[in-house]
């Protein structure tokens, strides 16, 4: 790893023993070139496939220790680990590559290609086949008839998954078209209370002017009646003050019974 990188030293584990791996395959694959017998040169491939599965487990775990280690690092750090990460799949890959065409010269094993740039998927064990050379003409057509009804089966279920899926999609189609009538019926409920509470509106407001108006008329009335008091005090307290004028409909009030006898006395004397 490039001394400039500050890394852990889990990281820095990892990546050495992943780096002696890809020199053990490299080496391995050049002594492969020099082996002619067909089964040492198989128990070569499976000690280099051996390798190869532990690579890919070195490199899941480097992947696990940069995700891990993340927020410790700056983003050109993770670039440059997940950059390298990238590179040891990819020079990965080359050696498998490199053991299917060793495989398939061989042409007694069955191989399956693992691609570990997409997340990565566990390579399959890889089983001993019977080659058709070696077959009957009686297996090779119970071979073919086991392949054919296979083949019938698979189509059953693909079917089975159409006829499925068109009746999850005429279900659907039919709830989206009850859930847009119904959002349509709300949406016209909607507008209704909206003009409900529109005319409630103004109904308050025409409610309140009344009211305000009624109570305008009630006090000018208070004001007059109290006015009307006022005066009828006034003149009953102070019935000679000619500034205030008699309200009409009410008498001044009557001369007392002194006053008359006094004037008739004074009659009597003249």
């Amino acid at each position: 790893m490039a001394s400039d990188m500050p890394v852990s030293a889990e990281l820095e584990q990892i990546d050495g023993e992943i780096q002696d791996i890809f020199r053990a395959l490299q080496n391995g694959f050049q002594k492969l070139d020099k082996i002619k017998d067909s089964n040492r040169q198989s128990k070569q491939l499976e000690e280099l496939t051996g390798k190869m599965r532990e690579c890919k487990r070195l490199i899941k775990e480097f992947d696990r220790e940069i995700k891990d280690q993340e927020s410790r690092h700056a983003p050109d750090v993770n670039k440059q680990l997940n950059e390298k990460k990238q590179t040891m799949i990819k020079e990965l890959n080359s050696y498998v590559a490199m053991r299917k065409t060793y495989q398939s010269s061989l042409g007694n094993k069955r191989v399956e290609l693992f691609d570990m740039g997409a997340g990565g998927s566990d390579p399959v064990a890889e089983d001993t086949v019977k080659m058709a050379s070696d077959m009957s003409n009686q297996e090779l057509i119970d071979a073919g008839r086991k392949q054919m009804g296979e083949t019938d089966q698979a189509i059953e279920r693909s079917k089975m998954v159409v006829e499925q899926t068109i009746e999850v999609g005429t279900q659907t189609a039919a709830n989206l078209k009850q859930q847009t009538d119904q959002m349509g019926r709300i949406v016209n409920e909607l507008d209704t209370i909206q003009f409900s509470i529109k005319k409630a509106s103004q109904l308050v407001k025409e409610i309140g002017r009344q009211v305000a108006t009624d109570k305008c008329i009630m006090l000018f009335l208070f004001l007059i009646v109290c006015g009307v008091v006022a005066i009828i005090i006034v003149k009953i307290v102070n019935p000679s003050n000619k500034n205030i004028r008699d309200i009409p409909g009410l008498a001044p009030p009557a001369p007392t019974a002194r006053r008359l006898l006094s004037a008739e006395a004074f009659g009597s004397l003249e």
